[in-house]
């Protein structure tokens, strides 16, 4: 997760009573470590900062530095070692043991797969879903990597070494690493790897030009797009494939070759359904005052709700098999959206071509009485979310009743947006109130003039802009509630001259 440059927030020297509660949190994360080993790690005088950063991606991560060397990163209240702890204690984890290849990978935001991992003669560690792992490189046990197990080591057998193994968070020469001085790992022999290492020796000019390729294929999962990192995709349903899926795919296209014409329709079919949700959701639900839109919100909330019943969107089956690819197509190829990275790594929609003749030309389909079938997010049997309607009303405040006298609406009638947009306008221009010499103008009458200018502004302004005159009424009442003709310029210049 820290393959990209890192965003620093804060630098702080740590308090006496955090200093405490970071040596009981490592004691209790890491119950091998002893009372000295702690005491070093965390010593009492010496001054010892923590670091809040920013990830590449947005995570919000902790870093507790001591000698302007990170020694623990906090990610989602969880606590992890740096390379610079484990080159000091490099049994403190379970260890997975790797070839040396295999890192420059792991350094570019890989996660390691098994066919990747050298089993030793003692067997693999043991350990559970979740448990921290470290990863080191054959003939030295100096850890190189830190993360967590994708899978226990009973499934790891039963899956046949195969699929991910260690989700990589943290690498030497990652940009977490550079945070630091920079070291390089200590010389550690590995006594089971002795013959191997002669093994390599032997081999290294005739075999490992050929196999250092093969054994980086199997042992990374080598899709990363710009501005992610492929641990960051490991959970990511919708926007990513998993390496192991992709052989899963790969398998089933060598023992299907014969129905590659079957197999077509179905993907068609699904993009033929994507496109149609994709114009339903730009025609009928976003509008322009959502923009920027996540496009993971856009999918969530706009085009699952426009599949038809009985369907499902399942990008993956589709020939995009990310929504990312399938958004820069519509970008790209249509011309109907424009994105744009407004955070390092998380898309949004940021225009709508309104105008696309593509998307004008589309007819909404009629909508089914039945519900939407449920839709697996994720990889997950969680039915879909459809999201509460949101009408917004405006309420008369006692300051603003002076304004709709003439019509009737005294202090807490309720309106419409579009009904007081239309008072108003109707008031401005039954008191013939719009100044002649420029149009843009309103000119600020008694009642105009109580209800939206301050007092010290009486003898200064004498006419607003039709956006000022309603802008201002979000500042018109003395509490600071939100006045009924309080609406963006946005919507004002869209509906006045």
């Amino acid at each position: 997760m820290f393959a990209r440059p890192i965003r620093v927030k804060s630098n702080t020297a740590i308090k006496g009573s955090d200093r405490r509660k970071l040596k009981a949190d490592l004691s209790t994360a890491f119950p091998s470590l002893s009372a000295d080993e702690l005491s070093e790690l965390v010593p009492n005088k010496e001054e010892l900062n923590v670091v809040k950063i920013y990830a590449h991606k947005g995570d919000a991560v902790t870093l507790y530095v001591l000698h302007k060397n990170p020694l623990f990163f906090e990610l989602e209240k969880r606590l992890y070692p740096t390379v610079y702890v484990l080159w000091r204690y490099p049994a403190l984890l379970p260890t997975f043991m790797t070839w040396p290849p295999v890192l420059q990978k792991m350094v570019g935001g890989a996660d390691l797969m098994l066919p990747g991992v050298v089993v030793p003669s003692s067997g693999l560690p043991d350990v559970k879903h979740g448990d921290y792992c470290s990863v080191t490189l054959v003939n030295n046990r100096a850890p190189v990597a830190v993360g967590t197990a994708a899978v226990s080591t009973g499934e790891m057998h039963s899956l046949g070494m195969k699929g991910r193994g260690v989700c990589v968070l943290h690498t030497y020469m990652d940009h977490l690493w550079a945070f630091g001085d920079k070291s390089g790992p200590p010389s550690l022999p590995n006594a089971e790897c002795d013959g191997q290492e002669e093994y390599e020796e032997e081999y290294e000019v005739n075999e490992m030009e050929m196999e250092e390729e093969e054994v980086v294929e199997k042992c990374v999962e080598e899709e990363q797009c710009p501005g992610e990192t492929v641990t960051d995709q490991a959970c990511s349903g919708v926007d990513a494939l998993s390496l192991a899926e992709q052989e899963e795919e790969k398998g089933d296209n060598e023992e299907e070759d014969g129905n590659q014409d079957d197999q077509k329709m179905p993907q068609e079919t699904m993009d033929a359904l994507l496109l149609q949700c994709f114009l339903h959701a730009l025609k009928s639900k976003v509008k322009k005052s959502e923009l920027p839109l996540l496009t993971s919100t856009f999918l969530r909330n706009h085009m699952f709700a426009c599949c038809p019943s009985g369907k499902q969107i399942d990008i993956k089956k589709s020939s995009y098999k990310k929504l990312s690819k399938f958004l820069q197509a519509m970008q790209k190829q249509h011309n109907l959206v424009r994105m744009k990275e407004l955070t390092k790594g998380v898309e949004s929609i940021v225009e709508v071509d309104w105008k696309n003749r593509q998307l004008r030309s589309f007819h909404v389909p009629e909508e089914t009485e039945g519900e939407v079938a449920p839709v697996q997010d994720e990889g997950e049997g969680t039915s879909l979310y459809h999201p509460p309607e949101i009408t917004t009303m405006y309420s008369v405040s006692s300051r603003l009743e002076p304004l709709f006298l003439d019509v009737q609406k005294r202090k807490g009638t309720i309106l419409q947006p579009a009904e007081v947009k239309h008072l108003v306008t109707e008031y401005v221009k039954k008191n013939e109130l719009v100044d002649e010499n420029n149009k843009n103008y309103v000119t600020v009458d008694p009642i105009l003039c109580d209800c939206l200018l301050e007092r010290s502004e009486y003898q200064e302004i004498g006419s607003l802009k039709w956006d000022d005159l309603f802008s201002r009424g979000s500042q018109s009442s003395p509490s600071h509630t939100r006045c009924p003709i309080c609406f963006n310029a946005e919507e004002t210049l869209g509906y006045f001259p």
